[in-house]
C-alpha cells in the first residue's frame, strides 16, 4: 500500500509529506503556493509546514471554508493572489484541503496562464476518496454544482491518513458515503466489508481500497464517456438535495449526507429501471439509513428539486440521466428517468 499509479501521476499513501518535499525538489519549480481554507489552515497546515518549511520560498493563499466559496468570485481571488505573488508558468499550486479546495484549486491552476502544475494533499475523507483522484476540477455557478470546470490531472496526490484524525464525526460520515458508493457500483465484497467495519474511524486499508476502485474506473474512462458515469450513482438526486439544502437550510447537509439520501432514492429507481432486487434495496436502505440522519423532504419541494436536476450536466437532450444498480457491486449507466419515477423515489425515501 505504498503507491497507486493513476493517469500519468502517482498517488502516495505512506510517508506522504516527505514524498511531497522530494516531489517539489525534483520539479525544479520557480515558486510554489499552498491553497487552503481557515479550517485546514488551523488543523493541517502546521503538520505540512514541519516538512515544507525546509524548502522556503512559498506563499499561502487562504479562502473561506465551505461550498459557498466554490465559485468564480473566489476563483478570481486566487488568480489575483497568484498574480500578486508573481506566479509564473513554472510555479506549483499545492491544494491542501477538502473537496472544495481540490475542485477550486485544480480549476484555478488549470486555467491560470493556460495551466500551471498542481498537486492535491486532501485532508478530509471525502476529498481523499473522491475529489482528489480523477482530474475533475470545477466551480459552481448559480447554485449548479461543478457546472464550470476542466478535466486536468494533478501531478501527484498525497494521501496523509493522519489528517483524518482532525475531522469531526460528521465529516467522516460525509466521506463514508462515497466509500459505500464505490462498493455498491463496483465491489460487493468491499460493500460487505464496510458494513461490518468500524466506520467512525475508517482504516488506511479501507481508504486505499476505495481510492483503488475509483482510480481503476477513471483510468478506463478519463473523460466520462462510459463507465466513469457509474461514479454518479446517488448524485443525480443527491446533488439536487444538496443544492436545495444549501439554498434553504441554516445548517445545510454535507455532501455525503445528501448523497446518502440520493443513493437510497436511486436504489429505489434501480428496482424499477435496472433490475436491483427488493432484498438488495432493503439492505441498502437499512445500512444507509442506519448511518445517516433522515432529511425531511416536503412534497412541495419536489418541483424545485426536479428543476435543479434538469440543469445537471449529465443529462441527455433535456432528459434526466442516472447511473443505477443492476445489483450490489454492479452498475448500469445511462438510465433515463421520468419526473414521475423520480417523485416516486423521493416518496420512498420520505416514507422511511
Amino acid at each position: 500500500m505504498n503507491t497507486l499509479q493513476s493517469i500519468n501521476y502517482p498517488i502516495y499513501f505512506e510517508n506522504t509529506l516527505p514524498e511531497l518535499v522530494d516531489f517539489i525538489k525534483k520539479g525544479n519549480y520557480s515558486r510554489f503556493f499552498v491553497l487552503t481554507d481557515e479550517n485546514t489552515g488551523r488543523h493541517c497546515l502546521p503538520l505540512l509546514q514541519q516538512h515544507i518549511d525546509v524548502l522556503g520560498n512559498f506563499d499561502l493563499i487562504e479562502i473561506n471554508a465551505g461550498e459557498e466559496s466554490k465559485n468564480i468570485d473566489f476563483c478570481v481571488g486566487v488568480w489575483k493572489m497568484l498574480i500578486d505573488f508573481a506566479a509564473d508558468r513554472q510555479s506549483l499550486l499545492v491544494n491542501l484541503g477538502g473537496g472544495v479546495i481540490s475542485d477550486l484549486g485544480g480549476f484555478a491552476a488549470s486555467t491560470f496562464k493556460r495551466g500551471i502544475d498542481f498537486v492535491h494533499v486532501p485532508t478530509t475523507l471525502l476529498s481523499q476518496v473522491d475529489a482528489s483522484v480523477g482530474g475533475k476540477t470545477g466551480i459552481d455557478l448559480d447554485n449548479i454544482k461543478n457546472i464550470i470546470g476542466t478535466f486536468t490531472q494533478p501531478k501527484a496526490v498525497f494521501i496523509e491518513h493522519s489528517f483524518l484524525y482532525t475531522l469531526p464525526p460528521r465529516q467522516i460520515l460525509s466521506g463514508l458515503a462515497e466509500m459505500l458508493k464505490h462498493g455498491l457500483i463496483a465491489d460487493a465484497g468491499y460493500w460487505n466489508q464496510l458494513k461490518y467495519s468500524d466506520l467512525e474511524s475508517p482504516s488506511a486499508e479501507l481508504v486505499y481500497h476505495s481510492i483503488s476502485i475509483k482510480n481503476r474506473v477513471v483510468i478506463e474512462d478519463p473523460h466520462e464517456k462510459g463507465i466513469r458515469k457509474s461514479l454518479n450513482f446517488g448524485h443525480t438526486i443527491g446533488h439536487a438535495i444538496e443544492t436545495y439544502s444549501l439554498m434553504n437550510d441554516q445548517n445545510p447537509l454535507t455532501h455525503g449526507e445528501a448523497i446518502a439520501a440520493g443513493m437510497i432514492c436511486e436504489a429505489k429507481l434501480s428496482v424499477e429501471k435496472s433490475g436491483l432486487s427488493d432484498d438488495e434495496l432493503t439492505e441498502i436502505t437499512d445500512v444507509i439509513s442506519g448511518l445517516y440522519p433522515k432529511y425531511e423532504l416536503n412534497p412541495d419541494s419536489y418541483e424545485t428539486l426536479f428543476a435543479i436536476m434538469q440543469k445537471d450536466k449529465k443529462n441527455q437532450g433535456g432528459r434526466i440521466n442516472s447511473s443505477l444498480l443492476k445489483s450490489i457491486g454492479e452498475c448500469q449507466i445511462d438510465n433515463i428517468c421520468t419526473e414521475e419515477e423520480i417523485y416516486d423515489s423521493l416518496n420512498y425515501y420520505r416514507d422511511l
